[in-house]
C-alpha cells in the first residue's frame, strides 16, 4: 500500500507539477483591491480541485477573500484537518525578479532543480504537496484511512482579519483530532523538522514629548530635558549587563526546556558563527548561559526595532527636538502574559522618565506563545515517517518567529496543531525571484503519504 502510493506519486510527477503550474498563475495578491478577482479565481481553483477528487466542498464568502472548506469523508480513524493558505505577497519591486512571478519556471541550479514564482514556497507549493498526498492516496487505495477536512485561507497574507470570527462561528466543523499546517522548513535546509514551539509577540510604542517646540542646543542646552537623551537613557535601561531583561516580572511564565527537547536540539549542530556570518555578525549576544538556538526558539526577547528623533537629514542642525519616539517588540514564550508585560513595561518607563517629558504609548499586536504537547503518539508518528523519507532524524524543533493560526486552532479548539513544512532557507520567502525546490515538492509530497499511512492505525484521539 505504502510504497505502491509512493512509486505513483514518482510516476505522476509531471501532472503534479502542471497542477502546481497552474495554480501559481493566478496573482492571487491579498493585500492589494486590485486583485481582489484573482483571489476569488484561487479560491475557485481549489474548489475545482478538491472536488477532482472527490471531497466534498464549500466556499464560504467572508468580509474579505473566500474560505475554501472541504471534507473527505470515512468511517474510521481520526478527524484530521489541513490549514493552508492560497494567498500570495505582492511582487514588489518587480524589476528585481529575473522572470514573471506570475509565470512558473523550472530553473536549474547547482543544488538542484527549483519551481520559480511568488507562492512557490509560501505557501501554494506547501499547500499542494499535502493535495497531491491525499489524490495520490485515494487513487491508488480507493479512500484515505481517516476523514480529512481542508481548510484554505485567502488572506493570511494581510493579517487573517476575518479568520478568527470564521473559527469561532464554525467551530463545530473545524474541530478534529489533529490539525495539520504546512508553512514551515527544513532544519538549515537539510533536516526535517516538526515546529511545536511558537513565540507570542507584544508590540509597543513610547513617544516622549519634552519641549513645546525645537530648541536651540546653545541655549536650552543641559538646562532642559532633551527627549533624544532621555528615549536613549530609557531604552539602556531595559537590559542588564548579561542581557538579561529587566522590567519587574518579565520572566514570569518562562519555563525551561525538557531534557529530550535540549538533547535533540544539541544533536541539530547548529552552526551560530556560520548562521551570524550570513548577516555580516560573528557573535552571539543576548542572555549570558544560553546556547544560541535556545535564544532565538524558547528564550524571550526585548527588541528595540525603530528609534526616531531630531534632525536627521543632511548637514547639522544643532537643535534639541521637541520630540522622540521608539517602536519595541517583545517575542514571548511559556506561558508569559503579553497585556501583564505591557503593564509593568509602562509602568517602568513612567518611573525613569523626568518631569518634564510627557509620555504617550501607543499599543499594538499582543498574542501569546505557542507550545504543543508533542507525547501525543501522533506527534511522534509524524516525526518519524518524515525521518524516513528523508534519511535524516527529524526533530522537534522552536520557531523565533510568530505563527498566529497555530495559537488560534489551541484557543478555539483545543487541538495542539502539527507544524510541519519543506521550504528551504534560501527560498527567498517574501521577496523577489522566490523559488521552492523541486526536491522539497517531491519529497514533501511523499512525507505526507508516509504521515497519512503512519496515522493509519490511529483511533479517535
Amino acid at each position: 500500500m505504502l510504497d505502491a502510493t509512493l512509486s505513483r506519486v514518482d510516476s505522476e510527477m509531471e501532472q503534479n507539477i502542471k497542477r502546481l503550474f497552474d495554480f501559481l498563475k493566478i496573482k492571487s495578491i491579498s493585500t492589494d483591491p486590485e486583485f481582489k478577482k484573482d483571489c476569488a479565481e484561487a479560491a475557485d481553483w481549489l474548489v475545482a480541485d478538491l472536488k477532482s477528487f472527490g471531497a466534498k466542498v464549500k466556499k464560504y464568502e467572508t468580509g474579505g477573500h473566500p474560505i475554501v472548506f472541504g471534507d473527505l469523508e470515512s468511517d474510521s480513524g481520526p478527524h484530521i484537518l489541513f490549514y493552508g493558505h492560497y494567498d500570495v505577497q505582492p511582487v514588489d519591486p518587480l524589476e528585481l525578479w529575473d522572470n514573471d512571478p506570475f509565470e512558473p519556471i523550472i530553473e536549474k541550479l547547482p543544488s538542484g532543480p527549483v519551481i520559480r514564482a511568488r507562492g512557490s514556497s509560501d505557501d501554494k507549493g506547501q499547500l499542494m504537496t499535502f493535495v497531491e498526498a491525499c489524490r495520490a492516496w485515494i487513487a491508488q487505495n480507493g479512500s484515505l484511512p481517516f476523514k480529512v477536512t481542508f481548510f484554505f485561507e485567502g488572506e493570511e497574507e494581510s493579517g487573517s482579519p476575518n479568520l478568527v470570527p470564521f473559527m469561532k462561528k464554525y467551530k463545530k466543523e473545524i474541530s478534529s483530532d489533529i490539525v495539520l499546517i504546512c508553512d514551515t522548513w527544513l532544519f538549515e535546509s537539510r533536516v526535517p523538522a516538526i515546529v511545536t514551539m511558537l513565540r507570542g509577540i507584544l508590540k509597543e510604542e513610547i513617544i516622549l514629548t519634552g519641549p513645546d517646540k525645537d530648541l536651540h542646543s546653545g541655549m536650552y542646552g543641559g538646562i532642559s530635558n532633551n527627549p533624544a537623551r532621555v528615549l536613549t537613557n530609557v531604552l539602556s535601561a531595559l537590559h542588564d549587563n548579561d542581557g538579561a531583561v529587566t522590567i519587574p516580572g518579565f520572566y514570569d511564565g518562562v519555563i525551561e526546556l525538557p531534557k529530550n527537547i535540549t538533547d535533540q536540539w544539541e544533536g541539530l549542530n547548529f552552526k551560530h558563527d556560520q548562521f551570524l556570518s550570513e548577516v555580516g555578525l560573528s557573535t552571539p549576544a543576548g542572555e549570558k548561559g544560553r546556547s544560541p538556538l535556545e535564544m532565538i526558539w524558547s528564550r524571550p526577547t526585548c527588541e528595540i526595532n525603530g528609534i526616531k528623533s531630531g534632525y536627521i537629514n543632511e548637514g547639522f542642525k544643532t537643535v534639541l527636538p521637541s520630540q522622540a519616539s521608539a517602536k519595541i517588540s517583545f517575542r514571548l514564550v511559556g506561558n508569559q502574559d503579553p497585556l501583564r508585560i505591557r503593564k509593568s513595561f509602562r509602568k517602568m518607563i513612567q518611573n525613569l522618565v523626568p518631569i518634564d517629558c510627557k509620555i504617550t504609548f501607543l499599543e499594538h499586536e499582543a498574542s501569546k506563545a505557542s507550545q504543543m504537547d508533542t507525547s501525543s503518539p501522533e506527534f511522534e508518528k509524524a516525526r518519524e515517517a518524515i525521518s524516513e523519507e528523508w534519511e535524516i532524524e527529524a526533530a522537534f524543533v522552536g520557531c523565533g518567529g510568530s505563527i498566529p493560526i497555530a495559537g488560534y486552532f489551541q484557543q478555539i479548539t483545543g487541538v495542539d496543531p502539527m507544524l510541519i513544512g519543506f521550504a528551504k532557507d534560501d527560498d527567498k520567502i517574501h521577496s523577489p525571484n522566490e523559488k521552492y525546490d523541486l526536491e522539497s515538492f517531491q519529497k514533501g509530497i511523499r512525507s505526507w503519504v508516509r504521515v497519512i499511512n503512519s496515522f493509519s492505525g490511529l483511533q479517535n484521539v
